[in-house]
């Protein structure tokens, strides 16, 4: 197998730690910490921040390693504190009528479940559906059973869809299951019925290329297989459905907000239409210098290549899996699903019949052998990335098999 297309060097890990939870938070490079310390030895010395440089340089590059990472427009990207933060920018910039509908998977993560919520005070209604057969979620989360290959997720969603449906929002990878979503699909159907598709995409970021033909909005916060730190994301818009969004109001979202040579008390001024017209105003720099340098190693490094090499380390996984017969079963379900292009970058194994109790002592064995994972809703996450090795299978096969 290849050399990984992030040098683990890169980051400051060590080998007691097996870190495979960047589905929970990314390790960050120790470029962004260098980057976050050059800043704020500007901030000791404010003469020495410049204008175009810092304040407006460093967010006009982030922009432009955001649309790499999606491979879409620096003009199209908007800067957001976290997904939850774009996605809340869209519910409450679009007009809505009272009826209108929200649509929704059963079991969305809650930041693509309360901006929608949060309008049923302006009469609008938000549904959930379930995408599978036996797929359960809140109190029943556990007793859910799994998906498989063979189920149809997005003619479910679509079949959903009715005249008073304004928007279906789902994620383009599921946070517990890690099911992956066919946005083109999902898009196409949405155009035919005047539905917009807005997009969690935080899960995806940053290990795979999303496909956002047709797709309204995508939000991604940076701190997970992005490696930046907390507090900074974006949100991609397509230009047209970006029209009919009310603008925010900041002093940033209007023509000229920054030429100080007109006065600022010139109210004669148009919103801007790209990207800026929804960003909140005075961004953290300091927040957009990790991320910038955070973004760019994840772009230096190639995303379709990280993609790749995550794919090849989870066939290698699951085949070995398949040996140990307390997750044979598992191995061959999520196997299935790779196959059908279902799973994202984090390996989804169901708890059976284990419970929270005995999914809970795998946890505790994994931790207590320095292999740091994840439990979320009846499934242990298992997140590879771009610096992880062939190497490091065999230590977690050695774990789940103990």
């Amino acid at each position: 197998m290849t050399l990984p297309p992030l040098n683990p060097a890169l980051l400051h890990l060590d080998p007691d730690h097996l870190w495979l939870m960047h589905c929970s938070e990314g390790p960050v490079p120790r470029s962004v910490v260098r980057a976050v310390r050059a800043h704020l030895h500007k901030e000791l010395w404010p003469w020495e921040c410049q204008w175009r440089e810092d304040f407006l340089g460093i967010p006009d590059a982030l922009r432009a390693e955001a649309a790499r990472l999606v491979g879409g427009e620096a003009s199209d990207i908007t800067l957001t504190p976290s997904t939850s933060s774009g996605l809340v920018t869209v519910a409450q910039a679009l007009r809505w009528s009272r009826g209108d509908e929200v649509v929704a998977p059963l079991g969305e993560f809650p930041s693509n479940i309360w901006p929608w919520k949060a309008l049923e005070a302006r009469g609008v209604r938000f549904r959930e559906v379930p995408l599978w057969e036996g797929h359960r979620a809140g109190e029943e989360a556990w007793a859910t059973r799994p998906p498989t290959a063979g189920d149809r997720p997005e003619d479910r969603l679509i079949a959903a869809l009715g005249p008073s449906t304004r928007v279906l929002a789902v994620s383009w990878v599921r946070f517990q299951d890690g099911l992956v979503l066919d946005l083109p699909t999902l898009a196409a159907a949405c155009r035919g019925r005047g539905v917009h598709l807005v997009v969690d995409g935080i899960q995806g970021a940053g290990t795979a290329v999303p496909d956002l033909t047709g797709v309204a909005a995508f939000a991604a916060g940076g701190h997970k297989g992005l490696l930046g730190p907390q507090g900074m994301g974006f949100l991609w818009t397509d230009p047209a459905f970006r029209e009919q969004l009310v603008p925010t109001g900041s002093w940033l979202s209007v023509e000229g907000g920054t030429e100080f040579d007109r006065p600022s008390t010139d109210h004669r001024r148009a919103w801007l239409q790209d990207g800026r017209r929804m960003e909140p105003g005075t961004l953290s720099l300091i927040s957009c210098a990790g991320a910038l340098e955070s973004f760019r190693t994840v772009n230096g490094a190639g995303v379709p290549e990280i993609q790749a090499h995550v794919r090849r380390l989870q066939v290698r996984l699951l085949d070995a899996l398949g040996d140990v017969p307390a997750w044979r079963a598992e191995s061959l379900r999520l196997r299935d699903l790779l196959e059908a292009g279902r799973v994202g970058s984090f390996l989804s194994l169901h708890h059976g019949d284990r419970g929270p109790e005995g999914l809970g002592e795998v946890l505790a064995l994994g931790m207590r052998r320095g292999i740091y994972v994840s439990v979320r809703e009846g499934y242990l996450r298992l997140a590879f990335h771009g610096w992880h090795e062939v190497a490091d299978l065999a230590r977690i096969v050695d774990w789940l098999a103990g």
